[in-house]
């Protein structure tokens, strides 16, 4: 298997990119937007964060197969873990403070 020599610059730029994904997160947190807007986007750039991590630093962008084998079943495992706990979320509505 042929894998490509990963520079200095490239992790640089990948570094760069975390940063940024991650100061919009923080910036989200700071500003007034609607709280399903605001979690949809937060998940969406964090499940974008992973990917660069793993294609990047854990060096898995070269082989495919491991990196389908390590992202498909933390998809599943986190959409269950949602799918289990966001009901429990509702109750939160009959509270006294939340109303």
């Amino acid at each position: 298997m042929e894998s490509e020599h990963i520079t200095i610059r490239t992790y640089s730029l990948v570094w760069l990119w975390l940063i940024a994904l991650t100061a919009i997160e923080v910036f989200l947190g700071y500003i007034h937007v609607p709280l399903a807007m605001m979690l949809v986007s937060v998940i969406g750039l964090s499940i974008i964060k992973a990917v660069l991590i793993m294609a990047y630093f854990m060096h898995l962008k070269f082989e495919r197969l491991s990196l389908i084998l390590t992202i498909v079943p933390a998809m599943v495992v986190c959409i269950l873990l949602f799918l289990a706990f966001f009901p429990d979320g509702f109750r939160a509505f009959s509270l006294k403070t939340f109303r």
